[in-house]
């Protein structure tokens, strides 16, 4: 339940309101994530006024404001197919209008395929008041913000990493049963993530070469059952996967 709202004027006035130790208060993008934890008393503080919605490219990185719409992302005509391909199927076309970058990744359950996607990309959160980045994947594992961050303002990735990205699911547009993403960079490095099970997408492997990938998936995959699949079965299926989607990454 929502017991106050209030829409600050720029950061300054954000950071002191959420800083309030007389209750709960919490971040409120497109609003898609809190609507979903309604039981809670809470008090929102909108970002709409902020100016947190922008999408600037600095060198080889993509700088997304919090408050950008996952519909604004995948519009951008330089964004990997791989990550466009993600955005569609984490939302329907009318909540990716609403929900937004950051509200999306903070929540991402174990089948959000754009949380897959932006771990495989080694995506990093920036919090305020204490400037600090925190990466994607210490966020899911440990669901946890920087000691004395209040809001993140931005996210970044590289767009100079070659990604594929693909899914396994009942139907094409289904959530998916597994879902798998690498991502390689000009030096090598290359990672993978996996996804569609379990409370948040993993990490499979992060390695200066993609040799050992298929035992790493395997590895990573043997204790995923769930009642939508045995973890045999997402092995056979993510390594199968892996494989293919590494055969499909561009040169960089």
């Amino acid at each position: 339940m929502i017991k106050a709202y209030y829409r600050p004027k720029d950061l300054t006035e954000a950071v002191e309101i959420l800083s309030r130790s007389d209750g709960e208060y919490r971040p409120l993008g497109g609003g898609v994530a809190l609507s979903h934890k309604s039981a809670q008393t809470i008090s929102v503080v909108d970002l709409q006024s902020l100016g947190l919605n922008s999408l600037t490219q600095e060198g080889q990185f993509l700088q997304i404001g919090a408050t950008t719409t996952l519909a604004s992302l995948a519009n951008l005509d330089y964004l990997q197919p791989g990550l466009k391909s993600a955005i569609r199927l984490e939302a329907n076309n009318n909540l990716r209008q609403q929900a937004t970058v950051a509200g999306t990744l903070v929540s991402s359950g174990g089948r959000s395929t754009f949380g897959t996607v932006l771990l495989a990309l080694d995506a990093l959160l920036h919090w305020l008041p204490v400037d600090l980045d925190q990466a994607l994947g210490e966020w899911l594992t440990l669901r946890q913000a920087p000691v004395k961050a209040l809001l993140i303002n931005r996210i970044q990735f590289a767009l100079n990493a070659s990604l594929a990205f693909d899914t396994i699911g009942r139907t094409p547009d289904d959530l998916p049963v597994i879902c798998a993403a690498v991502a390689k960079w000009p030096s090598g490095r290359t990672r993978v993530t996996l996804g569609g099970f379990g409370a948040a997408p993993i990490l499979a492997l992060d390695a200066p070469e993609p040799s050992g990938a298929e035992v790493a998936v395997r590895d990573a995959l043997s204790r995923a059952a769930d009642p939508w699949a045995s973890a045999e079965y997402r092995q056979e299926a993510g390594a199968r996967l892996v494989l293919r989607l590494m055969g499909q990454l561009q040169p960089v």
